[in-house]
């Protein structure tokens, strides 16, 4: 007979952890689904394979990571519970996430889905009520099993057939960890993440980077934009130029070099040769602009701040040399570093 499998939503964090290893103990197959979108986990995409592997080598637990970028950004448009004290739809994005893991169910032979939620952890997603409300809108109250607080839960589909045994599942409840550190060393497991709000929309200042497109209130809008204008928005400094160019400027080496991985036709890079200096890339240059002159301000306005934040000279900025790449047009511009109270208000 074969053995029974589950989908666990994996976080990576510790309850995900520890409530995946727990229902494993109970002979039960289980598959581990990391969603990831540019609020959370995106960096992954960089080496999925060396995700799952080094998942599987901490935790012995299998994991297959799933981009879901673009059904997220169409989520966050309305969602029905609304937002949480930024720009966080908590609700929306578990019944989100749970209605696609229930999607995959047939498709991976599995029967139940498993859930890392401890009852009362977290405010607005966690409490009893919320939890019910999650169940009953991603469709999936009898096919959710949360096995870490499952003792105060109604019986699910799993227990009543006896795929799981209740008596070994757990009673947790409340924000403190200590439970779930000691059942994690349990199973050999104490090389686990510190506790951290992962989720970027849960951050004060880059949500309301997202929020202000979602508000119709940027020079990008919901309609038009897509996953990398999300990501140059959780980068560097940020501006909005006198003629409403958006201009991204990475504050060091690392976020340079994502700047660049990040450009697309229709973006100008500006950066400085002769010291050191950020990489600036002025957004969707090629549509933002309805005349040259408008243009050509912004463009020197960008040089501007790429003097003023290059390396200082005995303690203060200096005009330089910036080069300007427009597809395979690169001219120089000679620039004065701007006044911080110049640009104070461009500031986003």
């Amino acid at each position: 007979m074969s053995r029974v499998r589950a989908i666990s939503l994996f976080s990576g964090g510790l309850d995900s952890i520890c409530a995946t290893r727990l229902v494993m103990e109970q002979d039960v197959e289980v598959l581990a689904v990391k969603f990831v979108s540019p609020f959370f986990g995106y960096d992954i995409l960089r080496d999925p394979e060396g995700y799952r592997l080094e998942i599987k080598e901490k935790y012995g637990i299998e994991v297959s990571v799933f981009d879901i970028s673009e059904e997220y950004l169409q989520m966050l448009r309305h969602p029905a519970h609304g937002f949480g004290k930024y720009f966080n739809p908590c609700i929306d994005c578990k019944i989100f996430m749970l209605e696609r893991a229930k999607a995959m169910l047939d498709e991976l032979g599995a029967s139940f889905l498993i859930t890392g939620e401890v009852l009362g952890q977290r405010p607005m997603s966690q409490r009893r009520d919320t939890l019910n409300v999650i169940e009953r809108d991603s469709a999936t109250r009898s096919l959710l099993l949360r096995p870490l607080s499952a003792k105060l839960m109604n019986e699910t589909e799993a227990e009543i057939r006896g795929w799981v045994e209740r008596e070994r599942l757990l009673d947790f409840s409340g924000r403190g960890r200590s439970p779930q550190i000691a059942l994690a060393k349990t199973f050999g497991i104490t090389d686990f993440p510190s506790p951290a709000g992962g989720c970027i929309l849960a951050d004060p200042i880059l949500s309301s980077r997202i929020a202000r497109v979602y508000q119709d209130n940027f020079v990008v809008t919901q309609q038009n934009m897509n996953v990398v204008d999300i990501l140059l928005m959780l980068l560097g400094r940020q501006f909005l130029l006198p003629c409403h160019g958006w201009l991204v400027l990475g504050r060091d080496e690392k976020e340079n070099d994502r700047l660049e991985e990040l450009q697309e036709p229709g973006d100008i890079k500006l950066f400085i040769e002769e010291r050191p200096g950020p990489v600036a890339l002025l957004r969707r240059s090629a549509e933002l602009y309805d005349n040259g002159g408008r243009r050509e301000e912004d463009i020197a306005a960008a040089a501007g701040l790429v003097t003023r934040y290059a390396k200082k000279t005995d303690g203060r900025p200096i005009g330089g040399t910036v080069v300007i790449i427009e597809g395979n047009r690169r001219t120089e511009l000679y620039q004065q570093p701007l006044d911080d109270e110049t640009f104070k208000d461009w500031l986003i």
